[in-house]
């Protein structure tokens, strides 16, 4: 899988700003007085399309963030289709929440946005007529309604697509929503007819 990784050099800003130190003393003082700069990551999904990565950039320069790197890795898919997308990114502290805003708002998916959005990685394993009931479905469920992000997905299915399969779904939840999550996975399950093996507490299925 290759791998491309796009450093920006000089932080991308609105507006005409200089380079040097006094031109940027407005955005100093104001960052100061929002308790400093600070760096933060944000995972991001996109469909690969054309301008789909300029269209996930803008809204973080547009509220105010400095993108530090972006790590694009378009030969690895997500179990979704998509690409994911590493952004690293610098920006005061209370700008921060109105950066994933912008980008929830510009239809950006977002896998992880600093360290507050998923606190916690769980497994459960679907087994069931998985394929017939359409596999890529269940994902966007699960993500969409049960506010999780699909990190990984491991199919098996020996016999082919008709007969029993299965598969560990590797999750990543916000760790005060685990209940509803697992919820609305059981209900998922029931829903398409196969059965949910949840984690065990403090570990995996």
């Amino acid at each position: 899988m290759l791998g491309v990784t796009v450093v920006v050099d000089e932080p991308v800003v609105d507006g005409d700003a200089e380079t040097d130190g006094d031109a940027t003393a407005d955005g100093d003082a104001e960052a100061e007085t929002d308790g400093g700069v600070r760096t933060y990551t944000v995972r991001l999904e996109l469909v690969d399309e054309p301008g789909e990565l300029l269209r996930a950039l803008s809204p973080i320069a547009d509220n105010g963030g400095n993108l530090l790197s972006i790590h694009h890795e378009r030969g690895n898919m997500t179990p979704r289709g998509h690409i994911p997308v590493e952004v690293d990114l610098e920006c005061p502290p209370d700008r921060f929440e109105g950066i994933v805003e912008a980008l929830r708002d510009a239809g950006v998916n977002i896998i992880q946005a600093g360290a507050n959005r998923y606190g916690e990685e769980i497994s459960v394993v679907l087994v069931g007529h998985l394929i017939d009931t359409d596999l890529s479905n269940t994902l966007n469920r699960i993500q969409e309604d049960a506010s999780a992000a699909v990190l990984d997905l491991s199919l098996s299915a020996p016999e082919g697509t008709e007969p029993v399969s299965s598969a560990r779904v590797r999750l990543a939840i916000d760790s005060a929503d685990i209940d509803d999550t697992l919820a609305t996975i059981r209900s998922i399950g029931a829903d398409k007819d196969f059965t949910v093996v949840e984690p065990l507490p403090g570990g995996e299925a």
